[in-house]
């Protein structure tokens, strides 16, 4: 798991960082770094969801008072995670911040905290299926015009659009009620990844040799492939992308590449804290070196993707070998406990899935 989430916490900071003017395309090797648009953040919400399910008893899900105290616990993280991306985009910095989303995503996360592994296998496939139809009208909506529109797009994130991002948490946390630690678990995570990867991507293929996606048409809207898209093809790829990845990643940390990969997996352990580390540390340079925050092309001209990867390892691996957890993740988990105290639960207060 931490592992993937560093991978996901690279690719963002290559999304940001680097400039991709041209799609993936298999055939073209000069265009793969584009992998990291879109996908990268998707991980991050697949990713967040199986830590949903797995502080929520992973495989034999909490109920009773031990669910309330979830809930609750929750709710107070979805709330701070908010907080934390609203005062990142006062910075100016100009990346869309997913927080604010991931804020309302754990809220809506909370009643699906008890539902059987078929059950949110259902809900992820319905929500992918359906909300890409949907979509298009949701952001023709007036609501997102002038002033006010502009501070709802980014109160709610709405780069990340939570009625079809919450198919990415679903599945995650479906993923987190499974035995990740059954190696035959993880190889038929990988397996189903890269077939969902595959069926996309020969979806997106069959839409463009049949013309049934006119440029700029309705339809070319709903089954799109491009990052950020919110089309069908999209989802399924890229869920599909992040499934493999994470199958990838567990199957990989069985070997004893696990001890050489530590480093990586110390800025997976922290990915709230490297997050908003990478987003404080281009402010401040940004600052520094232009006397603004705004110019994405300048920033990106300084070349710094390699320097903010370094700083990231170095920096995580000393905290996590000198302190251990990270400092927003320890403070995310401290308050959230002393909010909502522990209620008399019995541990053995689950129920199988």
């Amino acid at each position: 798991m931490d592992l993937a989430r560093a991978l996901a916490v690279f690719g963002m900071l290559a999304a940001h960082l680097l400039t991709t003017p041209e799609p993936l395309r298999l055939t073209d090797p000069s265009t793969w770094v584009d992998v990291v648009n879109g996908r990268s953040s998707i991980l991050f919400a697949v990713l967040a969801g199986v830590s949903i399910a797995l502080i929520t008893g992973g495989r034999m899900p909490h109920r009773g008072a031990r669910l309330g105290v979830d809930r609750r616990r929750l709710a107070v993280r979805a709330v701070m995670l908010w907080a934390i991306g609203l005062l990142l985009t006062q910075t100016g910095v100009p990346i869309y911040v997913i927080l604010p989303a991931y804020g309302i995503l754990f809220l809506l996360a909370l009643p699906l905290l008890a539902l059987p592994v078929a059950a949110l296998w259902a809900i992820a496939v319905a929500v992918a299926v359906v909300v890409p139809w949907v979509l298009p009208y949701l952001e023709a909506l007036p609501v997102w015009e002038g002033e006010a529109g502009e501070t709802l797009f980014f109160a709610v994130g709405w780069a990340y659009p939570f009625p079809l991002w919450i198919a990415f948490v679903t599945a995650g946390m479906a993923l987190g009620r499974t035995d990740l630690r059954r190696a035959g678990t993880q190889v038929s995570i990988l397996a189903i990844g890269v077939a969902l990867v595959a069926l996309g991507t020969v979806v997106g293929s069959v839409a463009d040799m049949a013309g049934w996606a006119q440029p700029d048409s309705y339809l070319e809207a709903v089954l799109s492939a491009e990052a950020h898209s919110g089309g069908i093809v999209e989802v399924v790829s890229s869920t599909g992308f992040a499934m493999a990845v994470l199958g990838a990643c567990l199957l990989v940390c069985r070997t004893p590449l696990t001890w050489v990969l530590a480093p990586l997996r110390a800025v997976g352990s922290m990915p709230l804290t490297a997050y908003v580390g990478q987003v404080v540390a281009w402010a401040i340079i940004a600052l520094a070196v232009f006397g603004d925050t705004t110019d994405l092309r300048a920033f990106r001209d300084l070349h710094p993707l390699g320097w903010f990867c370094v700083g990231a390892i170095v920096l995580c691996t000393l905290w996590a070998v000198v302190v251990g957890r990270g400092p927003l993740e320890g403070a995310l988990a401290t308050v959230s406990r002393r909010l909502v105290p522990t209620e008399g639960g019995n541990p053995a207060d689950r129920v199988e899935t």
